[in-house]
């Protein structure tokens, strides 16, 4: 830069403080002074921050893609954690998972029967007329007697997961030894099983995708004839369980499947049983979207119900998508609407369809594809009433919302949305990278969470070029900031009952919030990159040398940690950035000389992934306000 006397000078040390929070609504260039790009990175006191780290609870798998996570404590003082998969409904004690999943089918005795295939060969055909399963069901065989070979009873009296449907009265399983490894028919196993073999059969498991309607696509092929159409049912849907408490039981819901109850007194050795048919039940609904409990009234809610029949003795076992179905007070077993009970029923009118309900202060509210609704408990004789909040706000899936304590958060179809008496569309500075790249045929499994000690709610959900949960957005309500990354977590649970936030992915529960590592391994490709910035706009060349860096290191268990900064540089908005210097900062590093000469810069401060001895393991940091050594150099 030169003065007035034409003298050139150099600049002293320039203090960097970029603002908090990642806009991406503009250009690199437009948001000068700003942050552009980001992953697992958060702002906390408008400073970038390492996220926390994540280890196993424990090394059990669980069967399936777990979607959902709720948590209670029974009155004796026992935590207990209920996981809904897309093939079976456990429930954690301790360190344990349990099996709950209910029963669909038990035969008769001798129902039953099995047929090898061939010699040299584990599957095995097992004829049962009218057996209602479906492909990766499961059945538990009992009384079963060997074939006469390999195939022992042994063998055969235990769980299988149904390998190939053939036809309505037959299926496949592989046979397997108690420890899960192939067994081999033999020549002789001739037998059939006895005539004493029972079936019991779990309910119908579901999809693992989301089928938006009708027709191509929802079964194996060969199941159903050339051209037919299959109407939607749990069966051939994405699998998503809802649950709550009413008192210490465990209400769980297969979206528009059946109504089941797990019973605390019972334990965790026994499934969880339909509603309907417990002793004393009176028209509970058989099926329906979603369950919850209206905590301070004691109702229990069914979300999409079906209607009691015309002559009043029986549910029609067909989902109403808009009515809303709830039980006499105290009594969750009793939904018979009379002059002496506070059960009953009612019908949303805007919209095609309840989407997803969350309980809030002093009211329930209800999404529909197209509004929001308010359900609030004002006694006898309405029980409940009904306000429509506001149209054009729908919810994008059953999992998209998310009470936190400032105010309940959801994703719609194109914006972020906020109530609090009111509703209110969140101002978003990543809109245009949310919603230009997002999967909107898997929005179902968008899963809405809350870190609360973060002040933080997010969005896991499925970009555009994936069909499972890859990405998440996250935004700070204490300082209304955004960021984005890349995880999958398919659900989450925030801390409350137990430390630590739960959350789950590939078949493992996992503790979040923890350190700051993956599971033992480093963490990598931790990130945060500023927008260009410039001398004078760019009017001339700048001339980069030196950075005194302002890292804290929140955790430093690595005597070999390191963070790098990285100077990019280009000279129009125009061209592809250029990597001109790489720097590893450690805990006592005072400064880092460069050298980088372009009319545009950029700072990327990253996880060191490459150090060796794992640079970045055990290491935490947080940003502050970096000095960099620049000047001007020039016009060309």
């Amino acid at each position: 830069m030169k003065a007035r006397n034409g003298n050139t000078y150099r600049m002293a040390l320039q203090k960097t403080l970029f603002k908090p929070g990642i806009n991406r609504e503009g250009t690199d260039y437009s948001n000068e002074g700003g942050w552009f790009d980001v992953n697992l990175v958060r702002f906390r006191k408008g400073l970038p921050e390492k996220f926390g780290g994540w280890v196993k609870n424990n090394l059990n798998t669980f069967l399936g893609t777990c979607r959902a996570l709720h948590s209670w404590v029974s009155l004796g003082g026992t935590k207990f954690l209920g996981l809904g998969t897309t093939w079976k409904y456990y429930i954690e004690e301790g360190s344990t998972l349990n099996d709950i999943t209910p029963i669909r089918l038990v035969t008769s005795a001798g129902d039953v029967t099995f047929a090898k295939v061939g010699n040299g060969d584990a599957t095995i055909t097992v004829a049962d007329t009218a057996h209602g399963a479906v492909q990766n069901d499961f059945v538990t065989f009992s009384g079963a007697a060997s074939l006469g070979g390999n195939i022992t009873d042994t063998v055969l009296n235990q769980e299988y997961q149904i390998a190939t449907i053939v036809n309505a009265n037959s299926y496949t399983i592989e046979a397997k030894d108690t420890s899960g490894d192939p067994v081999l028919a033999a020549a002789g196993d001739s037998g059939n099983g006895g005539g004493s073999t029972v079936g019991t059969y779990q309910i119908n498991v579901g999809l693992d995708v989301y089928v938006p309607g009708t027709g191509w696509g929802l079964n194996g092929w060969g199941e159903g004839a050339f051209g037919s159409v299959t109407a939607l049912s749990p069966n051939n849907q994405l699998r998503l369980w809802t649950h709550d408490n009413f008192g210490e039981n465990l209400i769980i819901n297969v979206r528009g499947g059946g109504i089941y109850q797990w019973t605390e007194n019972n334990g965790v050795g026994t499934r969880a049983v339909n509603m309907s048919g417990i002793s004393g039940a009176n028209l509970v609904p058989t099926v329906g979207l979603q369950v919850i409990t209206s905590e301070i009234d004691r109702h229990l809610i069914v979300l999409g119900a079906d209607p009691i029949n015309d002559a009043g003795s029986a549910r029609t076992g067909a989902v109403d998508p808009m009515l809303i179905a709830f039980s006499d007070q105290e009594n969750n077993l009793d939904f018979e609407p009379t002059i002496t009970n506070t059960a009953g029923s009612l019908r949303l009118s805007s919209g095609s369809s309840i989407i997803g309900s969350v309980k809030s202060r002093q009211e329930v509210l209800v999404w529909t594809d197209t509004a929001l609704y308010s359900m609030q408990f004002v006694g006898p004789p309405f029980t409940f009433s009904v306000n429509l909040i506001n149209e054009g706000s729908g919810l994008v899936g059953p999992k998209a919302a998310v009470t936190a304590t400032s105010a309940v958060y959801w994703m719609g179809y194109n914006n972020f949305y906020a109530y609090n008496g009111s509703v209110q569309t969140l101002p978003c500075s990543v809109h245009n990278y949310v919603f230009s790249d997002i999967n909107l045929t898997q929005s179902f499994k968008v899963n809405a969470f809350t870190i609360a000690d973060k002040n933080e709610v997010g969005w896991f959900y499925c970009s555009a070029s994936s069909s499972e949960v890859d990405r998440y957005v996250i935004y700070n309500y204490a300082e209304q900031t955004w960021v984005y990354g890349q995880l999958s977590r398919t659900a989450w649970l925030d801390a409350g009952i137990e430390n630590y936030p739960r959350a789950v992915s590939s078949g493992y529960l996992y503790q979040q919030e923890i350190g700051f590592d993956n599971d033992g391994q480093p963490m990598t490709n931790v990130f945060i990159e500023s927008s260009d910035f410039d001398v004078s706009d760019g009017e001339q060349f700048t001339f980069i040398r030196r950075i005194i860096p302002d890292f804290k290191f929140i955790q430093n268990n690595n005597e070999n940690g390191s963070v790098n900064i990285v100077v990019k540089t280009r000279n129009f908005p125009g061209d592809s950035l250029t990597t001109n210097s790489t720097s590893a900062i450690q805990e006592n590093t005072q400064q880092a000389y460069v050298r980088g000469r372009a009319r545009q810069m950029v700072l990327r401060f990253e996880s060191d992934d490459d150090a060796a001895n794992n640079g970045n393991l055990g290491i935490g940091w947080r940003l502050g306000a970096t000095r960099i050594d620049i000047r001007t150099d020039g016009r060309r």
